[in-house]
Order: structure tokens, then C-alpha cells, then sequence
């Protein structure tokens, strides 16, 4: 009789800053190719305003983790 063996799951915790930035690049992306920002300075200044935004999730997030 073979023997049940016990998994143990692992929990993979979220990295919030790749997930924010692969979100707003894919949202800057869409925007690029519907032509809905044209202006390369609004689109710097949203980029770093993302960027910003999911870095200070990122800091929140572990600091609220405990790491």
C-alpha cells in the first residue's frame, strides 16, 4: 500500500511592485495605441507617477509584512 504523503502548500507572496508596474505598462500601452495620450510629457509624468505610486505599495506592504 503506498503511503500518503502530506503536501504542504506554499503561499507565494505577492510582489506589489511588479504587479503595479506590469499593470500600468500594460495600461500605458493600451493608451499609447488608441492615441489617447499623445503628449510624450504627460505620458513621462504618468509613467513616473505610476511608478512612484507602486513603489510606495510595494514599501507598505512589506513594512505591514514585517520583513
Amino acid at each position: 500500500m503506498p503511503r500518503e504523503v502530506e503536501r504542504t502548500r506554499r503561499l507565494h507572496r505577492t510582489d506589489w511592485m511588479a504587479l503595479l508596474s506590469g499593470v500600468l505598462f500594460v495600461v500605458l500601452g493600451i493608451l499609447i495605441v488608441t492615441r489617447a495620450i499623445t503628449d510624450p510629457l504627460v505620458l513621462i509624468g504618468v509613467l513616473v507617477l505610476g511608478l512612484a505610486f507602486a513603489g510606495l505599495v510595494a514599501i507598505i506592504a512589506r513594512v505591514v509584512r514585517g520583513k
